[in-house]
């Protein structure tokens, strides 16, 4: 909105508008109005605009004659918005820079004398759709300023709902609401819904409320689609209680709930630690005879997740795929994190193997932490040391950042798994890479080189160590003292045994005599 218009209510700053008497011809359109007005298709759901329920409606047939003929107001508001297609207009929005968009203002002045009120509702959508509710409230509290004398309806007023929604000006929104009931211009249950939404989102329940009572007072029925604001409005602020209990009055109001109910209360019970009850719900639904959608299980992967419950996700999965709801990234991605966070590693490689059996790409930081839990169960398990290397494999072919303590879990794996030329080639990686692997990798690259008897390289890893200021732990020393008496290294034992003196380390381990 400019900087210059400045009034207490964006809406009610001007007087009432006068429509003018003269008779337009319908059909005339000026060269200054196509510069402004927006050519924009609607898909119809009534058979005497359209043949087909796939057909658009051509330009010739546009808003601006819809709204002439009382079509337009029937349709859905959040329908329009999803499908209208602006044209010319917004191509001339987009042109003209910010400070300059008062130039549209002059353009209309030019052919004041032929818009209509369908005209400038149709203008007001189109900017709606380009996501530009300030222009379209400065273009409507400089109406009179533009020559343009015409008196607001119940469109207007609706589409001026949806605009300061946008705005977040909850307070002017419900003003224009009262407005529009005190005048007798009785908004829709479109009208109410968006403005119950808008409080629901930001929390203030409180004023939702108030709303829907109005809603009731002058007899507009509330739909689905508003109950599930509410509903989402109570999770929102934590009031699952409520909206569970609204959910089961739904039914007495002979509203009958859809899958989006029951997945919003789902959702408010996962995020309270109560996912058995969600599931509940989920039986409940399914009982109906509704459907649920991938959304809805995703809510249960997260909810089992948070509680520690991570197993659960299992018989999520297989109630899934029982009801042809294939499972996204999404689902496998929030399985897979909640399996990892528990410590549920062969699970949660399984899961990672079905994943890239599908052909899902797999997050880098989970294939991390992945790799990591799979190196650390390795320790014990030695059958997981070729899955922990295989996927370490695969990440550097991605050319995956590996965080460099990772490649201190994948060293150890290495060493455990007697692969000690693979172990030296990512100590030496690491180091080119500019990190320096922390103390206890050295000391597990020396230990697994000496058991082989490798003691020339394990010697150099000392050396690398001491370049690098780390510091040997007692028992590297002890398995190089060893393996030099081993080999009857005798000098070269106890060289090292004084290198250890020297850094204040006593080795258990001395050199033979």
């Amino acid at each position: 909105m400019s900087s210059s218009y400045k009034v207490e209510s964006p809406v009610f700053g001007n007087p009432y508008i006068i429509r003018n008497p003269k008779i337009i011809h319908h059909n005339e359109v000026h060269h200054c109005k196509r510069l402004v007005l927006a050519m924009i298709s609607v898909p119809s759901k009534n058979s005497s605009i359209t043949t087909s329920s796939h057909s658009r409606i051509s330009p010739e047939k546009s808003t601006v004659n819809l709204v002439k003929g009382g079509k337009l107001e029937s349709l859905h508001l959040d329908e329009i918005t999803d499908r209208i297609q602006v044209v010319s207009f917004l191509d001339k929005i987009k042109a003209i820079p910010f400070k300059d968009r008062s130039e549209i203002l002059s353009i209309m002045e030019k052919d004041a004398g032929s818009w209509t009120l369908s005209d400038f509702n149709g203008l007001l959508i189109a900017l709606v759709t380009a996501n530009e509710p300030d222009l379209a409230m400065e273009l409507y509290s400089n109406i009179v300023s533009c020559g343009l004398a015409l008196a607001p309806n119940c469109w207007t007023f609706s589409i001026l709902v949806r605009c300061c929604c946008m705005q977040k000006d909850l307070d002017e929104a419900r003003r224009v609401l009262h407005h529009m009931i005190e005048n007798g211009y009785g908004p829709n249950v479109i009208t109410f819904t968006t403005l119950i939404n808008s409080f629901c989102k930001r929390g203030r329940l409180q004023k939702a409320f108030e709303v829907f009572e109005v809603m009731g007072r002058i007899g507009c029925k509330p739909t689905v689609q508003t109950y599930n604001c509410l509903l989402k409005g109570l999770c929102y602020v934590g009031k699952v209680e409520d909206a569970h209990e609204m959910l089961m009055n739904m039914k007495k109001e002979s509203i009958r709930p859809d899958i989006y109910s029951y997945t919003t209360v789902m959702d408010g019970f996962c995020k309270v630690g109560r996912s058995d009850e969600a599931m509940e719900l989920l039986n409940q639904a399914m009982a109906m005879g509704l459907t649920p959608n991938v959304v809805t299980f995703n809510t249960l992967f997260t909810g089992y997740s948070k509680e520690g419950k991570p197993t659960q996700g299992f018989r999520v999965l297989k109630l899934m795929k029982e009801k042809n709801c294939m499972p996204d990234t999404i689902s496998y991605s929030t399985l897979l994190s909640g399996l990892l966070k528990w410590g549920e590693i062969r699970a949660a490689l399984g899961v990672y193997k079905e994943m890239v059996g599908i052909g899902f790409e797999v997050d880098g930081r989970l294939m991390s932490t992945l790799l990591r839990g799979l190196c650390m169960k390795s320790w014990k398990e030695k059958d997981l040391v070729q899955d922990a290397y295989q996927m370490f494999e695969k990440m550097t072919r991605r050319v995956s950042i590996i965080d460099h303590n990772t490649y201190g879990f994948v060293i150890r794996t290495l060493c455990i798994g007697k692969k000690m030329e693979e172990a030296l080639d990512q100590l030496q990686q690491v180091i080119r890479m500019g990190h320096i692997p922390r103390t206890i990798t050295f000391n597990n690259v020396i230990q697994a080189l000496c058991m082989e008897g490798k003691i020339g390289e394990a010697l150099v890893v000392l050396v690398i160590m001491n370049e690098n200021g780390k510091i040997p732990s007692r028992t590297s020393y002890d398995s190089l003292v060893k393996e030099f008496n081993q080999q009857g290294l005798l000098l070269s034992a106890r060289n090292v045994y004084g290198a250890a003196l020297k850094q204040g380390i006593i080795p258990h381990k001395t050199p033979l005599r």
